[in-house]
């Protein structure tokens, strides 16, 4: 049961006498309007309150009404009108707080403390209705939202509420907190809702609300009522926390645990090595091979920095135009023998998109930018457009070709997106990551990338708004395992993923 739930059964019991025993010495509630009738009679002579000609309040109750629910023998049956009365309205003479439905935090049902302060001359004219100490707000538009409290007068200057609220003031043999837990009740609420109109702004009228019929048990147990319900609330406030601190456990739990399995994946520790797989060291000789190849055909450029990574007695060394120097404080944590570190531009040929702005036409070729890449996936719902010709140009060094990956350099780092079918379009600000050779699981580089994402952001450079750049990118150091390893653990991961999205 949710934490709303259990306060709704309880303020249900409640108002049916069923939260606390009934006791046969106290006053019964028919004895009670006795006694405010006498008092309305006192105020209506003392001029406070105005004397009604509706007959909407007469007792006994009309014999057609149809109750809702039984209540004890004590008890009695009564229309809102009969136990509640205001003080009217008045246009604003001076300054005043003004008190409005925003006012209201309907989660606590609490009054804000921060004075609303507005003069006579720019008074809304919807501040008409005068509170007093002990008032209950109830907001009769949207009811729903149950925008209700009880006014305390801890404001220097006079307070005025909105008429969206119908202002309730009870007789003195009435307990203003029991009434109040009754209007917030799901009860009385749906009750309300019954009588609403109007769609975009439904509401109830006043007429309407204080022809709504109450359950009123005796002062004494109105009391003990009280007393009950505010001795539960703290403990459905605690469960309510715990309840939303699961939620949110829950919530997060599957991208937790799908974090976990990228880092045993990329940490030889997913699945097992197998001692006849090739070394991934073999792997990247072939990567050089093929880059050297490239070059010498003046298909790609010689990079100014050519790296090589070494183990000596454990330690990785990195060998870079000759110089030798220990990387092993760069290293987040250690991988198998059959692994090699390197950087990502000595696995990969890495690009990025066009930095320029092209300009926009009405239909043509799709511009990618950072923010279509979305949960693995392209998403061109809100897409700009350039033409053929910047689409060629932007094509020469950065065509977008089926084994890609995408990986987005500025705002929300990351997203990798593996491109699995033809496509269209050109990239800005994106990060392009190509294969050198057709042994090159770019499966295994895309859940790679969706773990060290975490940590490029946090490395980031920009204010406002992060970026990496492409040296960032090109130097930045992965974790390659054997081919065949490469392949088993993308298998794995992918029958893990399958699990966890069916939870």
């Amino acid at each position: 049961m949710k934490a709303q739930q259990l306060k709704n059964a309880i303020l249900q019991l409640a108002i049916q006498g069923k939260l606390v025993p009934q006791d046969p010495n106290d006053e019964p509630a028919s004895v009670l309007f006795e006694k405010i009738q006498a008092e309305k009679e006192k105020l209506i002579a003392e001029g406070k309150i105005k004397k009604t000609k509706k007959t909407s309040d007469k007792r006994p109750l009309d014999v057609e009404v149809d109750f809702p629910f039984e209540i004890p023998d004590s008890w009695e049956w009564v229309r809102l009108s009969e136990i509640t009365y205001n003080l009217g309205q008045k246009k604003p003479i001076s300054e005043f707080n003004y008190i409005d439905v925003a006012s209201i935090d309907n989660k606590k049902h609490i009054l804000s403390n921060i004075i609303n302060l507005v003069s006579a001359d720019k008074a809304p004219s919807r501040a008409r209705k005068i509170v007093q100490d002990g008032s209950i707000l109830y907001s009769t538009v949207r009811p729903y939202l149950k925008n209700v409290c009880i006014f305390h007068n801890f404001f220097q200057y006079e307070s005025i509420a909105s008429t969206a609220f119908a202002v309730l003031d009870v007789y003195s043999n009435i307990f203003n907190k029991y009434l109040f837990y009754y209007l917030i009740s799901s009860e009385f609420t749906d009750m309300v809702s019954k009588e609403m109109l109007g769609v975009a702004y439904p509401a109830i009228n006043d007429e309407k609300l204080y022809k709504l019929c109450i359950a009123v048990p005796p002062l004494n147990e109105q009391k003990r009522i009280v007393a009950k319900i505010e001795e539960l609330l703290p403990f459905i406030d605690e469960y309510d926390k715990k309840e939303q601190k699961l939620t949110t456990l829950n919530q997060q739990f599957p991208e937790q645990l799908k974090k976990s399995i990228l880092q045993a994946a990329i940490q030889g520790q997913l699945v097992a090595q197998d001692p006849n797989d090739e070394p991934a060291s073999e792997l990247i000789k072939r990567i050089q091979a093929e880059k050297e190849r490239l070059i010498s055909e003046k298909k790609i450029k010689k990079p100014k920095v050519k790296s090589e990574i070494v183990v000596r007695d454990g330690l990785p060394y990195e060998i870079i135009n000759g110089v030798e120097r220990c990387i092993a404080d760069e290293l987040p944590f250690e991988i198998p023998e059959s692994w090699c570190w390197v950087r990502l531009n000595d696995y990969l040929d890495v690009r990025d998109g066009t930095h320029d702005t092209p300009k926009y036409v009405v239909s043509g070729i799709p511009l990618v930018t950072s923010k279509n890449l979305n949960n693995g996936k392209l998403d061109f719902s809100n897409i700009k457009y350039i033409s053929e010709e910047d689409h060629k140009q932007i094509s020469l060094r950065s065509g977008v070709d089926v084994g890609d990956i995408l990986f987005a350099m500025i705002g929300s780092i990351g997203n990798p997106v593996l491109i699995k079918e033809n496509s269209n379009f050109s990239i800005k600000n994106i990060g392009l990551f190509k294969k050198y050779i057709s042994d090159t699981s770019m499966e295994y580089v895309y859940y790679m990338l969706l773990k060290l994402q975490d940590d490029m952001r946090k490395k980031a450079s920009g204010g406002v708004q992060s970026f990496v750049s492409l040296s960032f990118l090109r130097d930045y150091l992965i974790p390659i395992p054997p081919l065949n390893e490469q392949k088993r653990i993308v298998q794995k991961i992918e029958e893990v993923f399958s699990h966890i999205e069916s939870l």
